[in-house]
């Protein structure tokens, strides 16, 4: 091949940072082993005269510019040339893997000889946008290795943004009916209404016929309070905001008819006031403040058969809010103008940012720095070394309560029953409560006698009682404990003394009465700490949870054939312990219609994968057998068609959006958007139902590979669908959040070669980045606890 250079174009170069260079230096010519004369002397270096120019007519810095040029153009060639070859390899390479029998492919044309490029340019470091370089900076700190401050003290200096407060009614002027007569409403009024026009009315609140009218009662108790004397609204039940309800529904279709541009500016804005309110500098450093957004009116929801669900949720404005910040920082301008703060306060002894009460319970709300920022994590360290501290003590504190279950004092046996099922049951200590306030939630202390069933199988010479209360936000706890069993009677355990004594405690009460009669946490968490310094009962439940994950895990990788399970199967092992853990503590969740979908669709893809491998089985036997019938294969159809009508239904949507300025309009652009979108999932159906054939006719080694890789598919789609199916009412992350020590979960991923991400998310990581750096052989144990 031709090495002339006349064939790149000397516009396709990047010139423009070529300079012309100075006259060029005539080098010295030099021997590289100079011989000796006759008389033994090194002779003289000749310089020999430099040869003379060209007769080109150019001057010698047109010249030596020439030459650049040209050289050059020499190396944009042969790395034209180098890439051309290294792409030919590529491809060869990949024909190879696809017509290889274990891929189950057939091979595609190459494309054609790409086009010719200009040579590359420096690599330039990816520019980081703010909200990167603010979490870069947060990562930087390392609040572990920074000084202690003096007890007591949370900083030294603290300077925030202080609360954003949500945007003001604007009222929409839809109006309401009462017993079929139009009323005209107040923008107070109308916006309460507006609240519960918004409720679905088949929720969780309003669906169920037993929340509902809580709910509605409540609600209405409020509105009342906001209507004039002598207004003719009476009842509830006449009351039509059914125009309101038709308003709001078309109002979420037109926010969904959202341009591009118009998403770019609400991101711009959102992030503008996160810049503004969402970070605090705290002792000269960088934190994330967790929530900075004041809560905006509504109707009070509550979990469970809340005794307060539907009341009307005010408005807090800046009056109600105090500020705390150091004495030396600048203030924290109020956002609402015309508006000043309530207080301002400069209490280093306090974590917080803002402080107000709300109007439902009472309840003092704060302004905090987030889960990721070091208060709330010398917080979790401190919890869980003192969760390890009990690993020290545990054998003391289990003789105590085991010596007291049968003492003669009534007051000192339900201290030890207490004790020994928050510690084997990891009940939560509970406590007496204003069930006209608060929701009828119950713990170990306030357990009733109606709570209790004792032999539920009605089997003669059982030890099982059954407990069934509402437990922390209101979640169902119900669980069938045999108390006569090796589990709670080894090594001592004491459990049918426990049936005894449960039975004993609530003879001759009524269902209502306490079965603990005698004991209250405060006694209880008294005498607990007097066991071991600033135990009390919760602590149980973060040791539990901690020692169970540890030793669940040291089972799963003391077992058989352990080393050989890949990553996934590992993970599954993990959410195995994590449920056993969740289990132990209640931690349950309500199961959403979307997770029901989830499911449906994830059972629906393992039928379809089992379909498709029988197809490719009977492929198999007809390609083995020949014959006519090897050519009648069925073979996959083209989706050419589809996917540009889906393309085109797309593009359409987003004109029908950039166009749109009527409510009209907006509706019907989301509406094509919707029917857009549904098109696109109905493609990737029909990609999915024919992805295990091919276009032409298959050989066997090929049908043989795929239905190897079916297999595989299988069984990964099975072991999905398992581990959702398993934790579908089990909720994995409390325990992660709250209870098992992140740090036996950051060991075992080492010691299992298994990436952290996989089982903590990349919020848990920045909340628990004090654990990261264990080694794999850390344990859960009393050495631990003598950490601060």
């Amino acid at each position: 091949m031709d090495d002339s250079d006349d064939d790149i174009p000397l516009a396709s170069l990047d010139t423009k940072h070529i300079v012309p260079p100075s006259p060029p230096k005539v080098k010295k010519e030099t021997n590289a082993s100079p011989t000796k004369a006759s008389n033994g002397s090194i002779p003289k270096k000749v310089k020999s005269a430099p040869p003379p120019p060209p007769d080109d007519g150019l001057t010698a810095d047109e010249r030596a510019y020439k030459e650049k040029l040209k050289a050059i153009k020499k190396f944009a060639k042969l790395e034209k040339k180098a890439k051309k070859e290294k792409k030919r390899q590529k491809q060869e390479k990949e024909k190879k893997r696809k017509l290889s029998p274990a891929s189950g492919g057939v091979a595609k044309k190459p494309r054609g000889p790409a086009k010719a490029r200009a040579p590359p340019g420096p690599k330039v470091a990816k520019a980081l946008d703010k909200t990167a370089r603010f979490a870069s900076a947060m990562k930087a700190f390392l609040w572990w290795d920074a000084p202690v401050l003096p007890p007591g003290q949370q900083w030294r200096t603290m300077e925030h943004g202080g609360v954003a407060f949500p945007e003001p009614y604007e009222p929409h002027g839809v109006g309401v009916t009462y017993a079929g007569e139009e009323v005209r409403l107040t923008p107070e009024q109308e916006e309460a209404v507006t609240f519960m026009a918004g409720m679905d009315p088949n929720g969780m609140h309003l669906g169920n016929e037993k929340t509902r009218k809580i709910f509605v009662d409540n609600f209405f108790k409020d509105f009342k309070k906001l209507l004039p004397k002598g207004s003719k609204i009476k009842e509830f039940g006449k009351l039509n905001y059914s125009k309101i309800t038709e308003h709001l529904n078309t109002q979420k279709m037109v926010k969904k008819a959202i341009t591009d541009a118009e998403r770019a500016r609400n991101k711009g804005l959102k992030d503008s006031l996160n810049f503004k309110h969402g970070y605090a500098i705290v002792d000269g450093h960088l934190e994330k403040v967790g929530n900075y957004n004041m809560e905006p009116p509504g109707t009070f929801r509550g979990r469970g058969e809340h005794p307060k669900m539907g009341k009307i949720k005010q408005r807090v404005v800046p009056e109600q809010v105090y500020m705390n910040f150091s004495a030396d920082a600048p203030p924290p301008i109020c956002p609402v103008r015309g508006r000043a703060w309530g207080e301002v306060r400069h209490d280093p002894c306090v974590q917080w940012l803002g402080n107000w009460k709300e109007n439902i319970n009472g309840q003092d709300k704060y302004m905090q720095l987030a889960a990721m920022s070091s208060f709330k994590g010398k917080s979790d360290r401190s919890k869980y070394n003192k969760a390890a501290r009990l690993c020290g003590n545990i054998g003391n504190i289990r003789k105590d309560y085991k010596k007291n279950l049968t003492a003669k004092d009534r007051g000192l046996r339900q201290l030890a029953t207490a004790m020994w099922v928050i510690d084997r049951l990891a009940l939560r200590v509970g406590g007496e409560k204003d069930t006209d306030e608060e929701a009828d939630t119950v713990g170990c202390c306030s357990l009733r006698v109606e709570h209790v069933t004792f032999n539920p199988n009605d089997e003669e010479g059982s030890f099982e009682i059954e407990l069934e209360f509402l437990g922390k936000d209101s979640m169902l706890f119900k669980q069938t404990v045999d108390l006569g069993s090796e589990l709670y009677n080894d090594d001592n355990g004491m459990g049918t003394q426990v049936y005894k004594n449960f039975k004993a405690f609530c003879q001759a009460k009524k269902p209502s009465d306490d079965i603990f009669e005698t004991l209250t946490p405060t006694i209880l968490n008294q005498h607990l700490g007097g066991l071991m310094p600033g135990l009390s009962a919760k602590v149980f439940r973060t040791y539990n949870a901690s020692v169970t994950l540890q030793s669940e895990l040291q089972k799963k990788e003391a077992a058989p054939g352990w080393s050989s399970l890949t990553v996934a199967q590992k993970v599954t092992e993990y959410n195995a312990a994590n449920r056993t853990v969740a289990i132990l503590c209640n931690h349950q969740r309500t199961v959403s219609k979307a997770q029901e979908a989830g499911l449906q669709a994830l059972e629906e893809k393992v039928n379809t994968l089992v379909e498709q491998k029988k197809v490719l089985k009977k492929m198999l036997k007809i390609i083995q057998a020949g014959g006519a019938a090897a050519d009648s294969l069925p073979l996959k159809k083209s989706e050419a068609e589809m996917k540009e009508s889906v393309a085109s239904m797309l593009e359409k949507a987003k004109k029908m959006k950039e166009a749109a300025t009527t409510n009209e309009e907006k509706v019907a652009a989301t509406e094509a958007d919707i029917a857009a979108k549904k098109a696109r999932k109905d493609l990737g159906s029909s990609k999915f139902s024919q992805a295990h054939l091919w276009e032409s006719k298959p050989t066997a080694a090929q049908v043989a590979g795929r239905i190897s890789l079916w297999t595989t598919k299988i069984a990964t789609a099975q072991q999905n669908l398992k581990n959702k199916d398993d934790n579908k009412e089990v909720s994995l992350g409390t325990s992660k959040i709250n209870y098992m020590d992140p740090r036996a979960t950051v060991a075992f991923c080492k010691r299992a070669e298994v990436p952290i991400d996989r089982v903590f998310s990349r919020t848990l990581r920045d909340k628990f980045n004090w654990a990261m750096s264990v080694p794999g052989e850390w344990m859960f144990d009393a050495e631990v606890g003598k950490e601060p």
